[in-house]
């Protein structure tokens, strides 16, 4: 049901260093780094995980106050839509509408809303456009 989870930093180089070392222990790698002006929030962000697969991510929190972020697995493009559309018909507020993010993968089709408590949430799907 989780595809991915974000955390706010304080200080995004000295966390990196740390989540670098720190998870290689656990065979985890850096997987992905995304420049802040290709972000949704504008914050420097990067992934570990492992097998290619970034599900820790980290992102410069700054002085902004922290938003947590969940991304859920989607299993195609059209549930991505429904998502976005379920969210904004409950009062959540457009993050990010569904469509292509590069920066992040191929085939990363994403949504992205504010719920209540200005949580950060994502449905995410990795399949290419013939699987839809």
């Amino acid at each position: 049901m989780i595809d991915h989870i974000g955390i706010p930093v304080s200080d995004y180089t000295s966390s990196k260093a740390f989540f670098s070392n720190v998870l290689a222990a656990l065979g985890a790698d850096l997987i992905m780094e995304v420049p802040a002006e290709e972000t949704e929030d504008g914050h420097a962000a990067c992934g570990f995980g492992r097998d290619g697969n970034p599900s820790f991510w980290i992102y410069d929190g700054g002085a902004v106050p922290a938003r947590p972020h969940f991304a859920f697995v989607a299993k195609s493009r059209a549930e991505v839509d429904a998502f976005h559309r379920a969210a904004l018909a409950e009062g959540a507020t457009d993050h990010g509408a569904p469509g292509l993010r590069a920066q992040y993968g191929e085939h990363y089709y994403a949504a992205f809303v504010l719920d209540a408590d200005d949580y950060n949430l994502e449905a995410v799907c990795h399949a290419s456009p013939v699987s839809d």
